[in-house]
């Protein structure tokens, strides 16, 4: 029994590999590509982000501490009003002032910052002049809302997919294939800023207490946000 067993399966073994290269032979023979897919568009950037700030200097860091903050809390109090900007506190640093020789501490100074937000244009652009009576412009910079790049993404993930099968098409044609599958497809997206010319009132002189400040004239330019569309394609040979 157990040599009647052995044989069987000894032929059962070869009746498979003698198969092997009958199925070889009907499976059609693939070719890899690797293909890349890039789409853009330029996008406004709809979001702009302000940052001000409180600088002093004084000998006893208590009290200058105390004016630091009570002119942040006076500008904090001022940003509310306007329900339109977004208000966050951003670092706020305080360090010694040395003497000529670098051993001995002559006085303090102290910065802090303020972070405004909002894609009300003309609302943080009053704001911004208004609080300029009393800080100082640390900044101003233009980016896309979250929610615009998001609704841009979404359109151009769409056109990278069309874009990608448009080239697999053509590289199967090119190499004489009947047809082809796609093994994987990586989707990235990107976004890059074009440099932009800041107002002229950025740079700011000077005013009087009584004298009004004016309101920044801004151009928020525009992003080129892009998708990618990487992957491996198999073309089926005739």
């Amino acid at each position: 029994m157990q040599i009647s067993r052995c044989s069987a399966a000894f032929a059962l073994s070869c009746g498979l590999f003698a198969s092997l290269p009958a199925f070889a032979a009907d499976e059609p023979r693939y070719n890899q590509v690797s293909l890349r897919a890039e789409v853009s568009k330029e996008v406004a950037r709809d979001l702009m982000v302000v940052t001000l700030y409180s600088e002093a200097q004084d000998n006893d860091p208590g009290k200058l501490a105390k004016q630091i903050t009570e002119t942040m809390n006076k500008a904090v109090q001022q940003a509310r009003d306007v329900k339109e900007v977004k208000i966050s506190q951003g670092s706020r640093n305080s360090y010694p002032i040395y003497d000529n020789k670098g051993q001995k501490i002559t006085g303090w100074r102290e910065r802090a910052e303020l972070r405004l937000e909002s894609a009300d244009f003309p609302a943080l652009s009053k704001l911004t002049g208004d609080l300029l009576q009393t800080l100082k412009m640390g900044g101003m910079d233009f980016s896309i809302a979250p929610a615009t790049r998001k609704a841009s993404e979404d359109d151009l993930l769409k056109e990278a997919v069309n874009a990608f099968k448009a080239r697999a098409q053509l590289a199967t044609e090119a190499l004489g294939g009947s047809g082809y599958k796609v093994v994987n497809l990586n989707l990235n997206s990107s976004g890059y800023p074009r440099p932009y010319l800041r107002s002229a009132p950025m740079a700011m002189k000077a005013m009087a207490a009584d004298e009004a400040a004016p309101s920044p004239d801004v151009e928020a330019g525009t992003s080129e946000v892009s998708m990618n569309a990487d992957g491996l394609i198999e073309v089926q040979m005739p």
